[in-house]
């Protein structure tokens, strides 16, 4: 640790062990110095599982796509047996990146020297290479990268010894499971970039406080502030969690007819997990969409947006088209609102007078937040 970063991390220390109802926002150098940014790849994202989209994208074996993990180029590829596993994303000759975007194969050639590797990631041809007495095909596949599937979602690190995702959410797992995300159609996946801090957009996403501000004509249109309930596990757990529920007439966020497996309560309650690091989600009766974010330097931020419905509304709607393009239209809104306050709360704190002030009860997660960063972070 840099000695300029020590009073730093000794204010968030102090904040994350106070009470949420004596706590403040975060000192707001945590967002903008690059010092913070390098402490972050170290101990957070080069330590952790990031999301990279959903098992249904890869519905057969041959299907892959590429993602980059942090520095590292991945290939994630549904397996001839059915199973979704990952390599690295770089030929085992001279580093060339073997394929972009996404597609079916049954074998990745590279473009470069025309390397050969078939799904395994065996390199099963090499053009030229007999005059080499070094060469030994066998020792060259492709890179292995840790890749798990929980609940739909598919997970990928470099860090050869954290826990499984499974064991690591094992407490989500009972809060999720009856909505049975796993069988939701994944309807698209983009990428973006924002200008902002990943952290102003992680703490935006987990709280709802300015749904009803920021968002009245979208997602705050038909939520109640009273009716808003918390996980109360607490950060380490490995994420946080709220609950909340959509009134009767609102167009999204209610099971449908044909649901059985919500009852009660939960066919109109939403649960809205953030799993630390940065993969974040609202999972309702009808649908799910997600965030999971990566930083591109202290003012930047990558972002993989995506949205799935669940099956039975799928299959009950008679207009698949015109719903499926209003669906992403109102997501689309919701994602312009919140660039623009994101993008507001980076620029206010790296401003000269930005001063971060008390948190709401409504503000929880951001907390829970601030304490996993200051545990990642401070006396490590």
């Amino acid at each position: 640790m840099t000695a300029p970063l020590a009073p730093l991390l000794e204010q968030l220390k102090a904040l994350a062990a106070q009470p949420l109802s004596q706590a403040s926002a975060p000192p707001k150098d945590l967002y903008v110095l690059p010092e913070i940014h390098d402490l972050e790849q170290q101990r957070i994202f080069a330590r952790s599982w990031l999301c990279a989209g959903r098992a249904d994208e890869l519905p057969s074996p041959g299907d892959y796509m590429s993602f980059e993990l942090g520095p590292q180029p991945v290939i994630i590829i549904r397996g001839a047996t059915g199973e979704i596993h990952a390599r690295a994303n770089v030929c085992r000759h001279r580093m060339m990146r073997l394929v972009e975007g996404r597609g079916s194969a049954r074998k990745f050639t590279c473009p470069y020297h025309a390397w050969t590797y078939d799904i395994a990631g065996r390199l099963v041809a090499a053009p030229h290479m007999g005059r080499t007495d070094c060469f030994a095909r066998d020792d060259l596949a492709l890179a292995t990268v840790r890749c798990e599937v929980f609940q739909g979602w598919i997970y990928v690190t470099l860090a050869p010894d954290i826990p499984p995702v499974a064991t690591q959410l094992a407490d989500l797992t009972p809060l999720t499971d009856r909505y049975k995300q796993q069988d939701y159609v994944t309807i698209f996946r983009e990428e973006h970039v924002w200008d902002t801090n990943w952290k102003c957009l992680t703490e935006n996403f987990m709280e709802s406080y300015h749904l009803p501000v920021a968002h009245r004509s979208t997602v705050g249109a038909h939520y109640s502030v009273e009716e808003n309930t918390f996980d109360e596990r607490g950060s380490f757990a490995g994420f946080t969690c709220q609950f909340f529920t959509k009134s009767d007439g609102a167009p999204v966020g209610r099971a449908h007819q044909d649901n059985t497996s919500l009852e009660g309560v939960w066919r109109y309650t939403s649960v809205m997990p953030t799993v630390f690091p940065s993969h974040m989600y609202v999972l309702a009766p009808d649908h799910l969409w997600y965030l999971s974010l990566q930083p591109d330097g202290p003012a930047r931020t990558r972002i993989l947006y995506g949205a799935a419905i669940a099956p039975e509304k799928l299959a009950g709607e008679t207009d698949r088209d015109g719903y499926l393009a209003a669906t992403k239209a109102f997501l689309d809104k919701v994602q312009v609102e919140d660039r623009h306050v994101v993008e507001g709360i980076f620029n206010g704190a790296a401003s000269p007078l930005g001063v971060p002030g008390p948190l709401s009860w409504l503000e929880r997660g951001n907390h829970e937040f601030a304490q996993y960063l200051a545990r990642h972070l401070c006396d490590r």
